[in-house]
């Protein structure tokens, strides 16, 4: 750990990371006007959002900062790779880190890893489905579009939303806090596929005022201190296609896409530190499944 790791790590074990996210939450959806369309210009300005590409430009047409930050994309901007076995990237983002699930352990960083099992809430026969699977993590910082969407076509079977800190997961604390993503509050998607499990897992941060999906709607806040389980029965269970918005964060955050052993192929040209987009070709799923 660095100097400059340790100076931005160590104060967030103390920082009271519910209650800021909850004053965030306000601030984000404050519609004064004034404030509102500041706060918007500040973060174009300061992060380069590319608002060629929203399909509302018009910054006074936002409702809150919220509604800007979670702002729909022009029709075609993200292409999904139609490649008939292909897997697309869940979000615009960056590749934190990528490969094989092995005996359990998920890389996080230099000396880090973290568990399955961990992960997903304590739940054995969930991480068992992805004991020498495949991880990919993907960062999403303020500037990038902050819908999520299918990486391949799927049946929703369960949703889990599990308590717990909300550390910063950017580049710097990953490289800090052991276990982050097991340790940050986070919800669980799990989908049937045609080649097998996938889990789709929505790990909040310091300022992520909320996550929310298609089908529930927003499912933090507000936290619990017990882990939440939904699951859907075959009648009831969403089906979404491959490229559809599945869920989306209130501020920026990592979602970390799981698929079991054999499962898929990663694109040998998506490594860690890959810049990514919604529908861009990420993985190729096995025939052989």
């Amino acid at each position: 750990m660095s100097l400059k790791e340790l100076i931005i790590t160590l104060p967030q074990y103390l920082l009271p990371h519910h209650f800021l996210s909850k004053l965030m939450s306000y601030l984000t959806h404050c519609r004064h006007t004034g404030f509102k369309n500041w706060m918007i210009k500040q973060v174009i300005k300061i992060y380069g959002v590319n608002m060629a590409e929203a399909k509302t430009q018009d910054l006074a047409a936002y409702a809150s900062f919220n509604a800007f930050f979670t702002r729909e994309l022009k029709a075609g901007v993200r292409p999904v790779n139609e490649l008939q076995d292909g897997v697309v990237s869940p979000a615009d983002g960056v590749v934190s880190q990528i490969g094989q699930i092995t005996a359990g352990e998920i890389f996080q960083a230099k000396g880090k890893t973290f568990t399955a099992i961990d992960l997903l809430g304590g739940d054995a026969e969930w991480a068992e489905k992805f004991q020498n699977g495949l991880f990919n993590t993907i960062y999403l910082s303020p500037k990038d579009y902050h819908r999520l969407h299918m990486p391949v076509s799927g049946k929703l079977l369960e949703m889990i939303h599990i308590p717990g800190r909300l550390f910063s997961v950017n580049a710097a604390t990953a490289n800090s806090v052991p276990v982050l993503f097991a340790r940050n509050e986070r919800v669980v998607c799990l989908f049937a596929t045609s080649h097998g499990t996938m889990a789709l897992i929505l790990v909040g941060a310091i300022f992520v005022s909320s996550i929310e999906t298609v089908w529930h709607g927003v499912v933090t806040p507000p936290t619990t201190t017990e882990i939440q389980r939904w699951k859907y029965s075959v009648s009831d269970a969403p089906v979404l296609e491959k490229g559809a918005e599945m869920g989306r964060f209130n501020m920026g955050s990592t979602i970390i896409v799981l698929f079991e052993e054999d499962c898929a192929t990663w694109n040998p040209e998506c490594v860690a530190g890959t810049k990514v987009q919604v529908g861009e070709l990420i993985a190729q799923l096995q025939n052989d499944n």
